[in-house]
């Protein structure tokens, strides 16, 4: 049976005293290259955008709608976490930091956090709670979820502008096949993460070539 994401956890929060819950969500930890991005959203109770979901459950087009709706209806923050900060941090940490960084940037601070996935971050500093699927379960975090994957594709989008080739505006940097053979063919770009592996081989690669 198909999840659809609804207000449950969010009720129940608040049923225990938290009236303000954000939802926290994170895109682009599978990718070769560009940063990792998070988004906090708060939704108000009474402008709960329809058809509310998990972003990748979503055409394209709907998740553009909702993302303007969620925009002009929620709190929301998005943040993301730098290549330079996946490479000395890992990834799993360096999403953590985006969800801290998206929260953190709320108009006014949540009395409790939805993160989506089955970790908090260990520096949320907030009443939290992890749901495994979340963006199928929770509408805020089907929210965050469609601001981080609407901002992190944009930001790709313009990247394939200043490195072409690699069609980031179609694979938002995934290790699609046209990508890896982009890597072969082009090399390695500034904001490719040199701790991920085919990256990384292609380094040691061209390091063995040089001596």
């Amino acid at each position: 049976m198909k999840m659809i994401p609804d207000y449950s956890f969010e009720l129940a929060a608040q049923a225990r005293g938290l009236a303000r819950i954000a939802g926290v969500d994170e895109v682009g930890r599978g990718p070769l290259c560009g940063p990792v991005t998070a988004a906090a959203v708060v939704l108000d109770p009474v402008r709960i955008p329809a058809g509310l979901n998990d972003s990748k459950a979503l055409s394209a087009k709907r998740r553009a709608a909702l993302a303007a709706e969620i925009m002009d209806a929620a709190d929301f923050c998005v943040a993301h976490a730098s290549v330079e900060e996946i490479d000395a941090l890992n990834i799993l940490q360096a999403s953590h930091l985006a969800m801290c960084r998206a929260v953190a940037g709320l108009r006014h601070a949540p009395d409790h956090v939805l993160v989506d996935g089955n970790r908090l971050p260990r520096e949320l500093g907030l009443s939290a709670e992890a749901l495994v699927k979340g963006d199928a379960r929770s509408v805020s975090i089907a929210a965050a979820s469609i601001l981080a994957k609407e901002a992190r594709d944009a930001l790709m989008v313009d990247l394939a502008q200043q490195y072409p080739g690699y069609g980031w505006d179609r694979n938002a940097g995934y290790p699609t096949k046209d990508h890896l053979q982009a890597l072969l063919d082009l090399g390695v770009t500034p904001v490719h993460r040199r701790s991920f592996r085919p990256v990384h081989n292609i380094l040691c690669q061209d390091i063995s070539v040089s001596r």
